[in-house]
């Protein structure tokens, strides 16, 4: 008895030390991945171990930490910013999708979810107090309701600084307290929302663009920064992730992506063929056409049209910066910021890729994904409020070329 006792006592031990062994191990397994450069290992441990989903009550504690903080003030002093009220654990090397809106133009954001299988930034601008309250309750139903968001989506907040954005009561959520899926919330949306231009808000209170940027490509590392009316062809995600994991001699290259708008009434195209199709019959023509085609004719659209068919996502041609081209593009490495002087409407974009030229970056043209606008920008319907800031931006503009002489004083570019 007292045999089969000490048997049973050393086998108890002997599997004990067995599995301290095995968990000892497993930490010692992570923290060489923690340290090793290559992210081979680490991807194919996940793949096998994947992290935990966040809850919906851990993101909506995110948003009532986020809206607590009270936010802070930009730079100007003129707007408040709430970073974070969702958060997406992002891949160091992934493309982020960046983006802005307006409250009543969020509703774009169902058909980015759909088109950018990536992780996606949203900043949202309140300009007064009621929709900075519609803000926060969209945000709190949308991560209720919509796995995709919870898992891909950080949101930021900006509304003038006079304003403080409010935690959702609970007891008190409002027209959205009774719907239950995603779909259900896209579509108050739609209902309660009067989508516009951005920056024709019908207040007195201009319109940050170049801060809302900043503040979704922050964090980033490659960034298409896009408007949220703006569509990507089906795939594009995919395509650069394949193209920047298998090269690294994209560190200082802009990588284009041609620009289009298509008329409403169409069917947004999903690859290069369709696209063309339209293209040949007028439905779809190059971004900005009809308003400022200096700002996207550098593009070379009579090329791009012509390229060869390919399966890869592949830069195609090399176009050097001219003004006031105001591309499209993935980028990583030392991206200079947008200049948040710039608001509202005028040479916002333009100045940023002036500063890209001017700091280095060549731009190369990719060959098969695109984007699309969602209508044709007219003149004539061209928010004509706001000339007398435009003029404002362009006088800006020419200060900002001569600053940026100060800025890269070794440069042989300028704009």
């Amino acid at each position: 008895m007292q045999m089969s006792y000490a048997i049973r006592c050393a086998f108890y031990q002997l599997l004990l030390a067995a599995l301290m062994l095995v968990a000892m191990l497993q930490l010692l397994y992570l923290s060489l991945l923690s340290g090793l450069h290559g992210q081979e290992e680490q991807d194919q441990y996940f793949e096998f171990f994947p992290p935990s989903p966040r809850s919906v009550d851990q993101v909506k504690a995110q948003l009532r930490t986020a809206l607590a903080s009270g936010g802070v003030l930009d730079a100007s002093g003129d707007y408040r910013v709430y970073r974070g009220l969702l958060k997406t654990t992002m891949d160091p090397n992934d493309v982020i999708l960046a983006t802005h809106a307006s409250v009543d133009n969020l509703l774009h954001l169902s058909g980015l979810l759909e088109r950018w299988e990536g992780p996606l930034s949203v900043s949202v601008f309140a300009a007064t107090k009621e929709e900075a309250q519609l803000a926060t309750v969209l945000t709190y139903a949308l991560s209720s309701h919509c796995p995709d968001m919870r898992a891909r989506v950080a949101m930021h907040l900006v509304c003038p600084s006079r304003y403080e954005a409010a935690v959702p009561d609970p007891r008190e959520p409002g027209e959205f307290a009774l719907l239950r899926s995603c779909q259900e919330v896209f579509d108050k949306l739609a209902r309660v929302a009067q989508p516009g231009i951005n920056y024709a808000l019908g207040t007195n209170v201009s319109y940050p663009n170049n801060l809302l940027r900043n503040l979704a490509r922050e964090g980033a590392n490659y960034a298409l920064v896009i408007d949220v009316d703006m569509v990507p062809s089906e795939g594009l995600w995919r395509g650069l992730r394949e193209m920047l994991d298998q090269s690294k001699q994209w560190a200082g290259t802009a990588l284009v992506v041609p620009a289009f708008e298509i008329r409403r009434a169409r069917r947004m195209p999903t690859n290069k063929n369709e696209l063309l199709q339209l293209y040949q019959v007028g439905e779809v023509r190059p971004f900005y056409y009809g308003l400022c085609t200096p700002c996207q004719a550098p593009t070379n659209y009579s090329r791009w049209v012509n390229l060869p068919e390919e399966t890869l996502l592949r830069p195609s041609y090399v176009v050097p910066w001219q003004d006031p081209w105001e591309p499209f593009y993935v980028a990583g490495g030392k991206v200079p910021t947008f200049d948040e002087r710039f608001r509202q409407y005028g040479f916002n974009r333009i100045s940023q890729a002036c500063e890209l030229h001017v700091a280095g970056f060549d731009f190369e043209v990719l060959n098969e994904g695109f984007l699309v606008h969602k209508g044709f920008k007219e003149a004539l319907k061209f928010h004509p409020q706001k000339e007398a800031e435009n003029q404002h931006n362009k006088i800006l503009y020419r200060q900002f070329k001569q600053e940026l002489k100060a800025k890269y004083p070794d440069s042989p570019r300028h704009c």
